[in-house]
């Protein structure tokens, strides 16, 4: 399977996924499907028993018009014999017949010409009313009879008019009425329901859309109480307006905290590693020297260290920065355009590649990715910058970024563990004993900032490959 076609199954099991979650995990989904499921019964039962009420007027009719037309057949054979066939009577019976006691057709109907008697064992009531099925007529028919003890045809004989049964044979018009109600009500019921829990949730949708822009903007941010009167709605979105209260209140109080350790921690660090320069600047060759050498490389480590424990805390705690459109192909330009380390950085850069972001942060980050696999690296270091996604011109597209090197890689089972803090392995501690394990935590975190992930896996070159992911700035999506 080529890379293309795997990645439009990848995008069709998406579009599944999120239609799945739609329909079923989302409680709009999920009240809109066991709904129409509940309809679906009730208007099952409904549309059954309506057929069989139609079903059985029909029938009460056919009886109705059996007795009226062997009444007035019965009225006319009194005095004379009809000339020819039985002729049609009310409600369209053609079915009938005159029959004498001893079980002779004396006169029929055309449909009946030549055929034995509807009732072998003719009745001496007046009425008769039964179910026939003679072998002569496929479905069964429903008989009613008349008695004339005197009339053209002679004594006591019968006159009988017959119906085919309803219900004996599928009514195909009736049943596809009924089965396209079916349907068109439980598209109306669904459609009804979707659209009415859709509003219902509307606000709902709102104060989410709100707190992602909390996390992703700025603080001060307050979603809309758009009730009043008490209810469930407008007690959320006050709630929610407390708790973002609180939690500017606490990140005012964080950011301060670390404006405050940042110059008392970072002041003496600086001092220190100034008086140890200017120590090292006057001591001759011998151990003194080597041991201001040494401290003047702890004071340095010292200070990456905490630069980088301010940098993660202000990432964590959510501290604004303003954020900008950035081209990320351009921003990995400058970044490899100043390196000359031990092993060359090529790059397959894809230009466009747009993403909002703080271009500082978002610098701190490349760098933390390359130094990271220069450190590691045999013989080279390639970063890649493409834009992929479903449909880019919507903002649904995402740019990647991967960094990859030519070293000894990372176990499966260790890749999440280098993301922790001061997690560093031997191969890392060899080659950088001054790093802080910081780097690519801080990575990590920039890349959650800005909508992100930083994951890590293998590389085509035989080592590691780190890959970032960030949405794609939708005001400027490149077109198909």
């Amino acid at each position: 399977m080529t890379r293309t076609s795997a990645s439009d199954a990848g995008r069709a099991m998406g579009r599944i996924d999120r239609w799945w979650a739609r329909l079923w995990v989302s409680v709009r989904g999920r009240a809109t499907v066991l709904t129409v499921l509940v309809a679906a019964v009730v208007l099952g039962v409904t549309l059954t028993l309506v057929t069989i009420l139609i079903t059985n007027l029909e029938r009460e009719r056919v009886y109705r018009g059996t007795g009226d037309a062997a009444r007035e057949v019965a009225a006319r054979v009194v005095k004379e014999r009809l000339p020819g066939p039985i002729p049609d009577q009310a409600r369209g019976v053609r079915l009938l017949q005159i029959v004498d006691p001893q079980g002779r057709v004396l006169a029929a109907s055309r449909e009946l010409q030549g055929k034995p008697a509807l009732v072998s064992d003719p009745d001496v009531l007046v009425w008769t009313d039964r179910t026939r099925c003679p072998r002569f007529l496929k479905p069964c028919v429903t008989v009613r009879g008349v008695h004339l003890a005197n009339s053209a045809y002679g004594d006591n004989v019968m006159v009988y008019a017959a119906a085919r049964v309803p219900g004996q044979e599928p009514n195909w018009p009736l049943r596809a009425g009924m089965a396209l109600l079916y349907l068109v009500a439980l598209a109306l019921i669904a459609g009804w329901v979707w659209w009415l829990i859709g509003t219902a949730l509307r606000p709902v949708m709102a104060i989410r859309a709100d707190m992602v822009r909390y996390g992703l903007d700025e603080s001060g941010r307050r979603v809309p109480v758009m009730y009043s009167g008490g209810g469930e709605l407008q007690r959320l979105a006050e709630t929610v307006n407390d708790t973002l209260d609180r939690l500017d209140e606490a990140n005012t109080r964080q950011r301060r905290f670390l404006s405050d350790a940042s110059h008392d921690l970072r002041q003496p660090i600086t001092a220190l590693t100034a008086e140890l320069d200017l120590a090292l600047a006057e001591l001759p060759e011998g151990p003194a020297r080597e041991g201001v050498q040494a401290a003047l490389a702890q004071a340095e480590r010292l200070d990456a260290i905490v630069a980088d424990l301010l940098e993660l805390s202000r990432l964590t705690t959510s501290a604004p920065a303003p954020v900008e459109l950035v081209d990320l192909a351009e921003a990995v330009r400058g970044e490899v355009a100043h390196r000359h380390g031990r092993v060359p950085v090529t790059t397959k850069l894809q230009d466009g590649a747009l993403v909002r972001a703080n271009p500082i942060r978002l610098a701190r980050l490349l760098n933390n990715l390359v130094s990271n696999a220069e450190r590691h690296a045999e013989s080279t270091v390639e970063v890649v910058v493409a834009v992929e996604g479903a449909d880019p011109a919507v903002g649904d597209a995402t740019v990647r970024l991967e960094v990859n090197d030519d070293g000894e890689g990372v176990a499966p089972e260790q890749r999440e563990r280098i993301f922790s803090r001061y997690a560093r392995g031997p191969v890392s501690q060899a080659r950088d004993p001054g790093g802080t394990g910081l780097g690519l935590p801080i990575a990590r975190e920039i890349a959650r900032t800005y909508g992100g992930s930083l994951t890590l896996g293998d590389s085509a070159l035989g080592g590691a490959s780190f890959v970032l992911r960030l949405p794609l700035a939708p005001s400027r999506a490149p077109k198909d």
